[in-house]
C-alpha cells in the first residue's frame, strides 16, 4: 500500500502550508539579497560591521529576520509534518498562523527596530506550541496502540 493512501485526505493542507512557507523563505532570501546591494554588504560577510558601515543596523535587522526564520524552520517543518499526521486540519491552521506571523516577524525586524518583529510576529510562538501538542498527541496515540 502506498504511503499516500495511508494519509488522511486533509494532510494535503499540511503539504500546502509547507510549500507556502518555502515560498516565504525564498522571498525573505531575496529581500536579504536586495538589502546586500542597497547597504553594500558583500559576500562572504554574513553581517555588516557598524564600524565600517553606517547602515549596518538596517542590514543586520533584515539578515537577522531571515536567519531567525531559518533557525526555526527545521523545528516548524518537523512539528507540522508529524503533528499533521494525527491532526491535519488543526496543524494546517496553526502552520498558516505560524507562516503569516513569520512574514510579520521578518517585515517588522526589517524596519531596523528589532522590537517591531514581535507586534504580530509573536503569534508564531503559540502556534509552534500548538504544533508541539499535536505532535505529542500523535506520539501518545502511537504508544497506546
Amino acid at each position: 500500500m502506498a504511503v499516500v493512501e495511508l494519509l488522511q485526505r486533509e494532510y494535503g493542507y499540511v503539504v500546502l502550508v509547507l510549500v507556502l512557507y518555502t515560498f516565504l523563505n525564498f522571498w525573505m532570501a531575496f529581500q536579504v539579497l536586495k538589502a546586500r546591494k542597497r547597504y553594500k554588504v558583500f559576500f562572504p560577510n554574513l553581517y555588516a560591521l557598524e564600524s565600517e558601515n553606517k547602515d549596518a543596523k538596517l542590514f543586520n535587522c533584515v539578515q537577522r529576520g531571515h536567519q531567525n526564520s531559518l533557525e526555526f524552520m527545521p523545528l516548524f517543518f518537523m512539528l507540522i509534518a508529524l503533528g499533521g499526521l494525527k491532526h491535519p486540519l488543526f496543524s494546517s491552521v496553526l502552520g498558516l498562523i505560524y507562516t503569516v506571523s513569520r512574514y510579520f516577524y521578518f517585515t517588522g525586524y526589517s524596519t531596523g527596530e528589532p522590537k517591531n518583529r514581535l507586534k504580530i510576529g509573536r503569534l508564531g510562538f503559540p502556534a509552534l506550541g500548538g504544533l508541539a501538542i499535536c505532535t505529542v498527541s500523535l506520539a501518545i496515540n502511537l504508544l497506546l496502540k
